[in-house]
């Protein structure tokens, strides 16, 4: 990777041009929704994944030197950390949730009902899939191919965060308050969805949207590290990529064997990653990281 050299214009037509058409989206997106076209507003919220890659480019920096080519000689650990870390954090969070709500634990496969009604589960059950195969094949998916198929969406968004603006953010503040600072940013970048859609916590909770706006910042902060870390030490976009794209396959998993009634607020506590208790795990491995890093700088056996 190349060394960075901090540049306020670029940092601000990166952030004008991002913001701006990602928002616009998603208030396209909202209507979308509004109007029963799911699949369409699905599609425009994937499509802008890609404003942060195109923001780079717009801000006027290259993609060269981010580490197009896959490095995987050593880096198997970098890859397996990315690769599976999400679901193990994912479960781990969920177990944690669900041992101080066990009430809230439902196997009867009352959220698939929900979600995708009961004629779509009628049609599982005649091929011979009921919940408990369902649960085996989306778990698998979660562990095979399904962080890859979403690596490739995760990428556009990386290429952004942590290509382009988490270099700068630490060239200019220093490593900690420019993970924070560009946590923070990443957070933001999401909020018109959390608040006209209620994205990842819903709507029924107190001081909805502000609190949950708030929790998924402390969210993308830890999240951001560790595919900071991730990014540094693989000196590959993939990798981090791999991390995002992991944890958008495992994050809904836990709401499967969740109750659809679950009390005002509960949404913020979990199951989900993100939720103020499931996050418990990831944002400890996030702290052990940049513990660890911190000593290897001090120590200087790292740049």
């Amino acid at each position: 990777m190349n060394e960075v050299q901090f540049s306020k214009t670029s940092i601000i037509k990166y952030l004008v041009f991002t913001f701006g058409s990602a928002w616009i989206f998603q208030v396209c997106a909202f209507f979308l929704y509004k109007n029963n076209l799911m699949l369409f507003g699905q599609l425009v919220i994937a499509l802008t994944m890609f404003f942060p890659l195109l923001g780079t480019l717009v801000s006027g920096n290259k993609l060269k030197g981010m580490g197009w080519m896959p490095r995987f000689k050593g880096n198997i650990l970098m890859l397996l950390t990315a690769w599976f870390s999400p679901i193990v954090f994912t479960a781990l969070g969920a177990l944690l949730y669900f041992a101080l709500f066990p009430s809230h634990f439902d196997l009867s496969g009352s959220y698939l009902i929900e979600a995708a009604g009961e004629d779509a589960v009628r049609q599982m059950n005649e091929q011979g899939i009921d919940f408990q195969k369902y649960l085996l094949i989306i778990t698998a998916s979660c562990l095979t191919n399904a962080p890859f198929i979403n690596m490739f969406l995760a990428v556009g968004e990386e290429t952004g965060w942590r290509g382009f603006l988490y270099p700068q953010l630490k060239a200019r503040f220093g490593r900690i308050p420019g993970l924070t600072i560009g946590g923070i940013i990443w957070s933001c970048w999401h909020w018109p969805l959390i608040w006209l859609t209620g994205y990842e916590y819903g709507t029924d909770y107190v001081g909805f949207p502000l609190v949950g706006m708030l929790l998924f910042c402390i969210f993308c902060i830890f999240c951001g590290i560790i595919c900071d870390v991730i990014y540094e030490k693989s000196k590959s976009i993939w990798f981090p990529a791999l991390f995002h794209g992991s944890t958008n396959a495992a994050c809904s998993l836990p709401l499967v064997i969740c109750i659809t009634n679950a009390p005002t607020n509960s949404s913020l506590l979990g199951p989900i990653p993100n939720g103020l208790i499931s996050c418990i795990p990831m944002v400890l491995f996030a702290i052990m990281l940049m513990i660890i890093n911190g000593k290897k700088k001090a120590e200087g056996l790292t740049p």
